[in-house]
């Protein structure tokens, strides 16, 4: 897969090199590349903002530096997805990473200040997404929230793919408490059914406390439920 930022803090990104992103980069997985904006400015200065029309205050990023930024990625060509980071764009889940990491090329959109010129949203952009209802500076910090997502699910990037099927969400609920050693801790013990070795009585343990929680912390998702035999939804 590979994934392109159009950005114009490109030194943010640096987070990206470490963990499962920097071991997904090292296997072959993932090509990453920041797009510098400002290499795309429309003056020598570098501006790649103005004000807006209509005397709002604030400052909006240009189209034509955008526009020659998401074309200089080739995602025209390759059929990929141009995705812009929004607060007015539909909220990320678990289910929207799933298709995402099915794609061979994504350009991420990090927008500023007011926002991008709605030109470039309606002629260059496939998809918009928000990380949820509050704002950040920038879609820098959002652009890595997605691209972690998306990257994480791709064959080979963890080191056990099982764990990735067990996470919150994976399924549609959240996930069931968990525990290591030591057995006691502060006086509170391991469930005993964790302990028992039967996998039948722990994995209802599982379900049911996952069905639980999910109902306590998340009632919007747990009221959607369709139960099935083994486990999960839908």
């Amino acid at each position: 897969m590979k994934i392109d930022c159009i950005t114009i803090f490109p030194e943010m990104f640096t987070p990206l090199q470490a963990s499962i992103m920097g071991r997904a980069q090292n296997k072959g997985l993932l090509t990453f590349n920041t797009i510098f904006l400002r290499d795309f400015a429309v003056n020598d200065y570098g501006q790649v903002d103005d004000s807006p029309y209509g005397g709002e205050p604030g400052m909006v990023l240009r189209p034509e530096p955008l526009s020659k930024a998401i074309h200089s990625t080739g995602i025209k060509e390759d059929g990929g997805k141009v995705i812009y980071l929004t607060a007015d764009g539909v909220p990320f889940t678990h289910k929207i990473a799933q298709t995402l990491s099915q794609e061979s090329h994504l350009v991420l959109v990090c927008g500023h200040y007011k926002g991008i010129d709605e030109r470039i949203r309606e002629t260059e952009v496939d998809m918009e997404i928000s990380i949820g209802d509050f704002v950040v500076s920038g879609g820098e910090l959002p652009a890595m929230v997605v691209t972690d997502a998306v990257v994480r699910l791709l064959d080979g990037a963890l080191g056990d793919k099982e764990s990735a099927e067990t996470d919150s969400f994976a399924k549609g609920v959240l996930g069931w408490p968990v525990y290591t050693r030591p057995e006691v801790f502060q006086g509170k013990r391991v469930p005993e059914v964790l302990l028992s070795g039967h996998h039948k009585n722990i994995r209802e343990w599982q379900l049911a406390e996952s069905l639980k929680r999910t109902q306590e912390r998340r009632p919007d998702i747990y009221e959607n439920l369709k139960i099935d035999t083994k486990f999960g939804t839908k």
